[in-house]
């Protein structure tokens, strides 16, 4: 039986907790940019700012930490094969 190491297994589960996080916090921005242009094009009714806004603080505070982790993993990932690990 392989075990595996835990170094690997604390990289891979900070991955996927930057991948969700970078999910999330793309799909904010996303939301906000659609409500942007649909309030371009209704006169900018209240939701639509709202919504704008919302997805741009959401986007703002969520998406600097799992690009930063992800950054992180994959330099850490490039170490080790340039070791040769």
């Amino acid at each position: 039986m392989v075990e595996e190491d835990p170094v690997v297994a604390q990289r891979a589960r900070i991955a996927r907790f930057a991948a969700r996080g970078k999910r999330i916090g793309y799909l904010a921005l996303a939301a906000a940019v659609v409500a942007f242009f649909i309030g371009a094009a209704t006169s900018f009714p209240t939701w639509t700012v709202a919504v704008s806004i919302a997805g741009l603080a959401v986007s703002s505070v969520v998406l600097p930490i799992p690009i930063v982790l992800a950054y992180g993993v994959r330099a850490a990932a490039r170490e080790d094969r340039e070791r040769g690990l």
